[in-house]
């Protein structure tokens, strides 16, 4: 025969709260199990000669509170085997009740049913006491387990679970992530008892010595400050939106993928300039250019119908989880070379009955011809297509200059172009067999080349001259002081 837990609802303080049908049972029952016996309604229901037996010795037991929920569960399921069961919790069965969800979980697995008698839940006098309508949109958040990706601040925000000042810290850091230090909160006990105890402090004061217990909850009011939302990525979507609106800007209305192609390009390039001068304030700048880039196009591929941002980023966020089953499956690797096999082995299998051709034709056809060159030697180098040492790799080198030398001496310019790219060619090998992208290593000396060349110009302005009064050598020689300076 199938036992059964029933479950009842304290709520969150007075006797009063307690419904009438659950008083009839605990009474009639004239025994309870308790998650804690930190609840004011204890001592009124005891003094009706109600016992009560609770599991506050487990919360000793465990560091975690993941480990404490389970083993009242299990508890409670094993003693369910020998007879039915009345277990209490505060406030409502169904809300912030972790031992509730996991009884429901696993009861039907013990052959066990488990009932919910109800309660009050302790929102419904949370609501009354900070004065907030939940229909404007409101998040309940665990304070033990608070993730900062889980708050949405443009909403009511209800923490519960605020026992102690360690938790309340811990909530405070994770908060501070995303509002200022000084934001007020409101923190709230025994919400609608006559104990009720409502404090309004500023965020960084949220641990210091106040009174917490069983029965506290913090309430972080919605932001109403333009600028406070601008860390949030709706927002940062939202003006996008605009922007493409009727209302918006003529010029983001007037582009097309093909129009911002080659804005992206660009922002990318100024984005390796931050990163090769060390520069984090300019790398945020040019990291959130290249994100204006994806949202205006995702936000045209809204427009017209076709995809949304968050087709984005699902197709991301599932291509990253399929082909990382080291990260989140059961496969094991032992160095990143085994996550690039596993990787191409996965891309292959994802499109089966792809056309098949060339190896080459994996290579994106719009990448800059260094770039290409050097996929198109990755992938014939996969096929075993390469050489095992560098040293025929410069020896190919001296034979295309050799090559392009005897050109240029016969007067074959059309030849010597064929020659001149058959050297870059074979530079861009050697960059790949030292894992040096090709593309980077002409871009820093770019860089280089326009610092120095500045630091000429700057050295002839300031005395007022111009390069025509200056000899080749004596603008060698301002090139090395500039190579000596660091430039």
């Amino acid at each position: 025969m199938t036992n059964e837990i029933k479950i009842a609802g304290l709520g969150s303080g007075d006797l009063d709260q307690i419904p009438y049908g659950i008083y009839k049972t605990m009474k009639k029952a004239g025994f309870c199990y308790v998650r804690t016996m930190d609840h004011p309604v204890i001592d009124e229901l005891a003094s009706e000669g109600i016992r009560f037996e609770s599991f506050d010795s487990i919360y000793e037991k465990h560091d975690g509170f993941e480990r404490v929920y389970e083993e009242i569960s299990e508890t409670l399921l094993n003693l369910a085997s020998e007879g039915d069961v009345i277990y209490a919790v505060p406030g409502h069965p169904m809300v912030a009740e972790k031992t509730v969800q996991l009884l429901l979980e696993k009861g039907p697995k013990h052959d066990t049913a488990i009932t919910i008698l109800g309660g009050q839940s302790f929102l419904d006098a949370l609501f009354q006491a900070v004065g907030i309508d939940p229909i404007e949109g409101f998040q309940l958040l665990d304070g033990t387990s608070l993730d900062a990706d889980q708050i949405s601040i443009s909403q009511h925000v209800i923490i519960g679970q605020v026992y102690d000042q360690l938790t309340a810290s811990d909530v405070k850091l994770t908060l501070m992530e995303k509002l200022p230090d000084d934001y007020e909160v409101w923190i709230v006990t025994a919400a609608g008892t006559a104990s009720e105890k409502t404090v309004i402090v500023p965020l960084y004061e949220l641990d210091h010595n106040m009174e917490l217990n069983n029965l506290t909850s913090v309430y972080v009011p919605p932001v109403q400050k333009d600028e406070l939302l601008y860390r949030e990525f709706f927002k940062a979507k939202k003006i996008i939106a605009k922007l493409r609106s009727p209302e918006g800007c003529p010029w983001d209305k007037e582009q097309t993928h093909e129009s911002l192609k080659k804005y992206l390009i660009e922002e990318t390039y100024e984005l390796i300039d931050a990163i090769d001068a060390e520069d984090d304030e300019e790398m945020i700048s040019e990291l959130g250019d290249i994100l204006l880039q994806v949202l205006l196009h995702a936000q045209i591929g809204e427009d017209e119908g076709m995809f949304s941002i968050g087709d984005v980023i699902e197709s991301l966020s599932s291509k990253m989880i399929r082909r990382h089953p080291h990260v989140f499956g059961d496969v094991e690797v032992e160095t990143s070379g085994d996550v690039l096999v596993n990787w191409q082995k996965i891309k292959d299998q994802e499109n089966p009955d792809a056309k098949k051709g060339s190896l080459l034709d994996s290579v994106e056809k719009s990448l800059p011809q260094l770039l290409k060159a050097y996929d198109y030697q990755k992938q014939a180098g996969k096929a075993g297509f390469d050489w095992d040492s560098p040293l025929p790799m410069w020896e190919k080198i001296a034979e295309e200059i050799k090559e392009a030398k005897d050109e240029i001496e016969a007067g074959n310019m059309d030849l010597l172009k064929k020659e001149l790219g058959d050297i870059f060619f074979a530079l861009v090998n050697i960059c790949r067999y030292y894992s040096i992208n090709p593309e980077e290593a002409l871009h820093s000396t770019n860089r280089k080349f326009y610092d120095r060349f500045r630091y000429i110009e700057i050295q002839i302005e300031e005395k007022n001259s111009s390069f025509a009064e200056y000899t080749l050598s004596q603008l060698d020689e301002l090139w090395e002081e500039a190579k000596k300076k660091g430039y």
